[in-house]
């Protein structure tokens, strides 16, 4: 007999055992469970007293089945060497985890390759993080009807939303401030020009200077990736030149750290020999032998407005296409000065 009670005690609990306490229908339960707003005070008080009393735990997956949704949103970012240690990365990681809590729903996070297909059956809509050879991924969950918003690229030719920054702007900004100061020689490290943040802050950057009469030689333009690695051979090549520039702008603000660095390793002073201005508004510009001054773009709110924007497609509140451009900001600190000569 204590066996029996005992097996009875260990019991999963069930839905049907919730209705019978409280002596309602199942469907009543359900909708309490589920936060339906058609049950009547006296029921709803009933359930949830029953659910109390009995400690019973919903079935979380059969409760999004029902529903028809996933309560999940995924984040797939293209996958790169020391991801976790980007600036980048993890501000858009932050981003869309802060605007998950807030909207209660779930995250799942794909580091893709751009070539195998994603799986779209445990999610309710899709965080692009750029598109990085990754376009059919983004092509085949438009054509499955799954609610995407991609950031940091301007989709134009693709039925999505998108948010992004106007990196032309960005580019445009840091040769603007630069000239300001008098500069002619100007140097860039630019970031990856195959993805769209890359060639836009260099174009911008580009015609600017153009506007300007200013000439940028091939010799000034080394095409990096966005790495440490990629700006220290650009900042030793520039050092190496019968003239070398008096300013240089680096696409991103890693890339502007270890270009000051190397200016520093040679006994030179920045910005009393050379000024450099990164992208990004990472903290890290702040710690630095010199604080850099950046082009701050938007990662954290372009995340979390692209949440925000799945939750209102998911909860049918969404009427219209989002497309919204982001406009970068000037940082200025002391990485930047009037050239000697």
């Amino acid at each position: 007999m204590v066996r029996s009670r005992k097996k009875e005690s260990e019991r999963k609990i069930s839905i049907e055992d919730v209705a019978k306490r409280a002596n309602v229908s199942i469907t009543t339960v359900s909708r309490v469970i589920n936060n339906i707003s058609t049950v009547s005070k006296k029921n709803r008080t009933k359930v949830e007293e029953a659910v109390v009393f009995l400690k019973y735990k919903p079935n979380v997956s059969a409760q999004r089945l029902a529903r028809g949704t996933n309560n999940a949103v995924g984040l797939v970012i293209p996958g790169y060497p020391g991801i976790f240690h980007s600036f980048y990365a993890v501000e858009l990681i932050r981003g869309v985890g802060h605007a998950c809590e807030t909207t209660q729903m779930d995250l799942v996070f794909h580091i893709s390759n751009g070539i195998r297909p994603l799986n779209t059956n445990n999610v309710d809509g899709l965080v692009f993080a750029d598109i990085i050879e990754n376009r059919k991924q983004v092509e085949q969950a438009v054509a499955l009807g799954v609610p995407c918003v991609i950031i940091n690229n301007e989709a134009k030719d693709l039925e999505v939303n998108y948010i992004a920054v106007d990196n032309q702007k960005g580019g445009e900004i840091a040769a603007d401030y630069l000239t300001s100061f008098g500069h002619k020689r100007i140097a860039t490290i630019t970031g990856n020009l195959a993805t769209q943040a890359g060639s836009h802050r260099y174009e911008g950057f580009k015609n600017y200077l153009d506007k300007k009469k200013i000439s940028l030689p091939k010799e000034y333009v080394y095409q990096g990736d966005y790495s440490r690695r990629s700006a220290r051979f650009a900042a030793e090549q520039f050092l190496e030149l019968k003239e070398p520039p008096t300013a240089i702008f680096a696409a991103s603000d890693d890339m502007a750290l270890e270009a000051i660095a190397v200016i520093l390793e040679r006994g030179l002073k920045v910005p009393g020999d050379i000024s450099v201005i990164g992208f990004d508004d990472n903290p890290s510009c702040l710690y630095g032998p010199v604080a850099l001054t950046t082009i701050k773009q938007p990662l954290f709110q372009m995340a979390s407005d692209a949440v925000k924007v799945l939750h209102e497609i998911i909860s049918g509140k969404h009427k219209r296409m989002t497309r919204n451009v982001l406009t970068p900001e000037l940082i200025v600190r002391e990485s930047c000065a009037a050239p000697k000569n």
